[in-house]
């Protein structure tokens, strides 16, 4: 897999990590070093952990980066989960959870596809 572009999971891996920007951007001044960071950080990670992975020569590397980009995806999960709870962020949040979730089935279903 050379055009990773091509991926769905990695096109809305990328609309994901727009949205938590746009999200991120809602958080007080105070957690702007704390949650502001590691959430933004966290969701850069999931399409290009796809990208890197593409460009390995066998399936089982690239499964390696998918499984890295699935664990990032649960890390954005539970921070977004923590930033509802402490109501932080505003009605848009549980959009971008069901984003989060949907990008993480569809890892899950590329790394069943590939032969290791």
């Amino acid at each position: 897999m050379k055009d990773f572009k091509k991926l769905i999971v990695w096109q809305k891996s990328m609309i994901l990590v727009k949205d938590i920007y746009l999200i991120a951007k809602q958080l007080p001044q105070e957690e702007k070093f704390g949650f502001y960071s590691q959430i933004t950080r966290a969701a850069i990670s999931i399409p290009s952990n796809i990208a890197e992975g593409s460009s390995r020569h066998t399936q089982k590397e690239f499964k390696r980066f998918l499984e890295i980009a699935l664990g990032s995806s649960f890390e954005v999960e539970t921070q977004l989960l923590l930033i509802e709870k402490l109501k932080l962020a505003d009605d848009e949040l549980l959009t971008i959870i069901n984003q989060t979730c949907e990008v993480q089935k569809m890892l899950q279903g590329l790394m069943s596809k590939l032969v290791t």
